[in-house]
């Protein structure tokens, strides 16, 4: 079986269809789907079932799948035993991270940054998406979530825990009465997600204070804090984005703390090429000691004080 035709048949199955194979390919469509045809003819069985809708796997090709998956990790571990990147020299290539948009925006740009210039010939594209990334599709090399996948073929590493804190701008708390306690929340206007967008469960998290309806929502977190910046309600927010938000003051510190963590994601076949363990391997120390710093600051008081 050629390396070749397992490479088409996996961008084909990830992009579920020929001309988004071809581009990432680099192929015409026409030309990628006469080298599927010949495949599946050399196979004597279907690998996809067509329709308008576009290539799915069939049963065959669901069988074909993981096999196909070891093999690009082979091929991948191969090509870096003779690239170079070896334990003691920086790392090279590109790498693209997928991670909710609230962390990409605030949390991992100096992480990023100082895994860049710890080893100047890497190339890191980070993809900040307010949905839940599919590594099978090879949407990214690995993903940061918000929960724990429980199914696929995936390995997991806790990356690091946060606090959700409550947050307004001074410009809100002159207009409007500063809760005092947590049954003071119902009356008050809340910013937050827009309800059937929530992608994941981590993220409904205003059930947890009895708050109302969200009024002015967004699927965005960054749009929610600049919403919060501008003074147009109260809500929640990451700790590790106050300091971008200086408009914004923490309230009721003593009874709203809400933990969660950050969780990272690779495929299961992954696990052999050492250049993206090496590259996790620096995302989780860095964003553990930019979390410490984080910590540290908030303790001092510099920013977010609490009421």
């Amino acid at each position: 079986m050629d390396w070749d035709d397992l490479r088409i048949f996996l961008e084909v199955a990830r992009h579920e269809s020929l001309s988004g194979a071809g581009k990432r390919l680099k192929i015409d469509a026409a030309t990628v789907g006469r080298r599927v045809q010949r495949f599946e003819e050399a196979l004597g069985q279907r690998l996809f079932a067509r329709s308008p809708q576009g290539y799915q796997l069939s049963q065959a090709g669901e069988r074909l799948l993981p096999a196909a998956e070891r093999a690009e990790a082979a091929m991948l571990a191969a090509g870096e035993a003779l690239s170079g990147d070896r334990p003691g020299q920086g790392l090279t290539g590109l790498i693209r991270l997928g991670a909710p948009d609230g962390c990409a925006n605030y949390l991992l740009p100096p992480v990023i940054a100082r895994i860049c210039d710890q080893n100047p010939g890497l190339e890191v594209q980070l993809v900040a998406l307010p949905r839940v990334f599919n590594l099978s599709k090879r949407e990214a090399d690995m993903a940061i979530g918000v929960s724990r996948p429980e199914t696929g073929r995936l390995t997991v590493q806790k990356l690091t825990d946060y606090q959700l804190v409550l947050a307004a701008s001074e410009a809100w708390l002159a207009r409007n009465p500063e809760p005092q306690d947590l049954a003071d929340l119902r009356d008050l206007r809340f910013v937050g997600y827009i309800p059937d967008l929530i992608f994941d469960k981590e993220l409904d998290y205003l059930a947890e204070l009895g708050a109302p309806q969200v009024a002015i929502s967004s699927n965005s977190v960054s749009v929610q804090l600049n919403f919060l910046r501008q003074g147009a309600g109260i809500g929640i927010v990451h700790d590790f984005a106050l300091p971008a938000a200086p408009e914004l003051r923490q309230l009721l510190s003593d009874k709203v703390g809400l933990t969660r963590s950050f969780w990272l994601i690779r495929h299961a076949d992954d696990g052999r090429v050492q250049r993206l363990n090496r590259f996790a391997q620096s995302l989780v120390r860095e964003t553990r000691i930019e979390m410490t710093r984080h910590e540290k600051t908030a303790a001092t008081g510099t920013y977010g004080h609490g009421a």
